[in-house]
């Protein structure tokens, strides 16, 4: 493999491709696609989701659906503690801040990315060189009926408060599961929002997250060890 790979055409596809890099090291598949690797772990943030992208070929980019888009189906790569454990929340999709009122979750931006995605653990621990950090084994998954059920109510309750205009009393302790925290490069981002008398203002970008316990508990159902 050189260079980016074409979009799958098929979900059995993109778990093939997915299986082809699980054990490779992130210099491993930097040097298969004829990319440098960051000097240092700071520079290199992302730098694993990017490598990952253009291995299985990822086509959406920064549009607002699925990054493969001819099947449906989300890319998450998440980084893993050296025991298997995500080490921070998953990224969704930005939140809608000028919402009048609140849509249906079934059109909601949140459900159509977690219909269908495909986790890939990245080691990621801090003492380990990027160089060294491994991919582990995807996992093609949707949420089941209860996942599901505490993904909406929480999306439902946030989306509340945010067409009331409250989205300045969210904080990242509400949600079981689903929570909303600040999206911005810097500080001084802003967005247009609306506040409790319906005006427009600006506010800080705000994103949905997953949970690391959420994303946790899928690992421990169906995830089988980074590879050794």
């Amino acid at each position: 493999m050189n260079g980016a790979a074409p979009p799958p055409r098929s979900e059995p596809e993109l778990e093939a491709r997915a299986a082809g890099i699980a054990g490779m090291t992130l210099a491993e598949l930097a040097r298969q696609l004829g990319r440098t690797l960051p000097r240092d772990t700071r520079s290199g943030k992302g730098f694993a989701g990017q490598l990952v992208e253009s291995a299985l070929g990822a086509s959406a980019g920064s549009l607002p659906e699925p990054d493969f888009q001819h099947i449906g189906v989300e890319l998450k790569t998440l980084p893993v503690s050296a025991n298997g454990r995500p080490l921070e929340s998953t990224y969704v999709c930005t939140v809608p801040l000028e919402a009048q009122a609140s849509p249906l979750w079934r059109d909601s931006a949140v459900r159509r990315k977690l219909a269908r995605v495909l986790w890939l653990p990245v080691e990621a621990a801090r003492e380990l060189p990027l160089a060294r950090r491994r991919i582990g084994s995807a996992i093609l998954w949707s949420p089941d009926a209860a996942q599901e059920a505490r993904l909406r109510a929480d999306w439902e309750e946030l989306m509340d408060l945010i067409a009331l205009g409250q989205v300045a009393q969210i904080t990242a302790h509400q949600g079981s599961c689903l929570q909303v925290r600040p999206k911005a490069a810097d500080a001084s981002a802003r967005r247009w929002g609306v506040d409790e008398r319906g005006v427009r203002v600006r506010t800080l970008p705000r994103g949905f997250y997953l949970r690391s316990s959420f994303t946790a508990a899928i690992l421990a159902r169906r995830y089988a060890g980074i590879p050794r």
